[in-house]
């Protein structure tokens, strides 16, 4: 088997293989549980002797070094997704934020307006054939591979083997470091809150039996699964895979056999989770894993009947504007997918985009549902694509609705503590 030869000769070291990063290359890093510590490590480790090196990714786990004080002159991160790691740097100016849909993400890349010269990548062993898996993640990263001019693979040995568009073959690989060890986890939440158990109640009395569901990770999904267990021929396509999705196939909650896309098969893009939802797509042929040019193309999304979409806000405003990017002027996140999956949902047939969010924040200090957003804060979805919005106080759906309807349906769940004001507010606005 030649490509075996061919593999052989590129096993290096880290130390050696990010040698071949330069002054000036954009270096993508292959994102969330899939993010190659070690590769990160020893590039971070030349720091000295390079400069101008601008590193691109979504969402990763752990350190992100290269965005340090300090680091200026070697490193510059652009973000395309703000995650915990790096959103000090990007409001202190070291790092950039690039608002985008994350269905997008691909074609930035293969378009050539974001061109990659060293993709840093995290995948599974070569296969009879010499394909390795992507993993727990394909999401924009097989994009950045095709096009790079330098690969170097963390090819570790307890990377799930993940099927679907989620292969390169090694003979694409400039140099390979191999590894055994465990792959990065994002746990689910120990215990979910009272107020999130009422808004995962209030969620799941709009889902269906026979719907196919999309759900990000945190406290308010997790909460949803809970109420999940009654209903019947669930099916999923949704970027984010998580340990949840694994308690209800197993249930027999999910079976995909009602989708109108994908029939029979899970899609999503990438896992953020633990060993417990890496063992379940290992080589599991329920699962398909595409690319989020793919499974998050809104024309995509609409060709599931019956999608539901459910996505979370930091705040939104009496008539309908969702902010979950930012708090005021300061970038908490991103655009992600939320905008992508709300758009496909509402061409669903019988779909349903849905925005989740608690109604206070701050140990109740705080109204999520505004007046008038903060000076500053970004529109993440606009008040014409807003559907329900739901909180632990019940369900508005602004579909359709004037400005008037949206402000008393919006008032109607916020906290009670905060309607009174609200609803002089919006008199003062002669919104009532």
């Amino acid at each position: 088997m030649r490509w075996m030869e061919t593999y052989r000769s590129r096993v290096t070291t880290a130390e050696e293989a990010v040698r071949s990063v330069r002054s000036g290359d954009r270096v993508w890093i292959h994102p969330g549980c899939n993010t190659p510590v070690k590769l990160i490590d020893a590039m971070v480790g030349r720091a000295d002797e390079l400069e101008d090196v601008e590193v691109v990714h979504i969402l990763t786990l752990g350190p992100a070094p290269y965005a340090e004080p300090g680091m200026e002159a070697h490193f510059r991160h652009r973000a395309l997704f703000v995650g915990g790691n790096v959103r000090e740097a990007v409001n202190a100016g070291r790092a950039d934020f690039v608002p985008i849909h994350l269905h997008e993400v691909p074609h930035l890349v293969t378009s050539g307006r974001l061109p990659i010269d060293v993709a840093m990548i995290h995948i599974s062993p070569p296969d009879e054939h010499g394909f390795c898996s992507y993993g727990v993640g394909v999401d924009a990263t097989k994009a950045a591979v095709e096009q790079a001019r330098t690969v170097i693979a963390l090819v570790n040995q307890r990377m799930p083997r993940a099927l679907g568009d989620s292969f390169v073959h090694v003979s694409k690989l400039t140099h390979v470091v191999e590894v055994d060890e465990p792959v990065l986890e994002l746990a689910m939440a120990p215990e979910v809150s009272d107020v999130a158990r009422r808004i995962g109640e209030n969620i799941a009395s709009l889902i269906e039996d026979g719907a196919t569901l999309q759900m990000g990770i945190g406290e308010i999904p997790d909460a949803v699964l809970l109420f999940l267990q009654d209903k019947k021929h669930l099916g999923v396509h949704t970027e984010m895979f998580s340990d949840g999705l694994v308690d209800l196939f197993e249930m027999g909650v999910i079976t995909n056999e009602r989708k109108t896309l994908h029939r029979g098969k899970i899609v999503a893009s990438f896992v953020i989770g633990t060993k417990k939802a890496f063992d379940f797509v290992d080589n599991n042929p329920f699962m398909e894993f595409h690319p989020n040019h793919y499974v998050n193309d809104p024309y995509v999304v609409a060709q599931n009947d019956a999608m539901v979409a459910i996505n979370s806000a930091i705040a939104i405003d009496l008539t309908g504007q969702v902010c979950a990017d930012s708090i005021g002027t300061r970038i908490y996140s991103g655009f992600g997918g939320q905008l992508d999956f709300i758009r496909g949902a509402a061409r669903s047939k019988g779909g349903k985009p849905i925005i989740a969010l608690p109604s206070t924040a701050k140990n109740g200090t705080v109204s999520r549902l505004v007046d008038t957003l903060l000076p500053g804060s970004g529109v993440v979805t606009t008040r014409a694509d807003v559907h329900y919005v739901v909180t632990e106080y019940g369900i508005a759906d602004l579909y359709g609705r004037s400005l008037r309807e949206r402000a008393r349906a919006l008032i109607d769940i916020a906290h009670p503590d905060y309607r009174e004001e609200l609803e002089a507010a919006a008199r003062r606005r002669n919104l009532l």
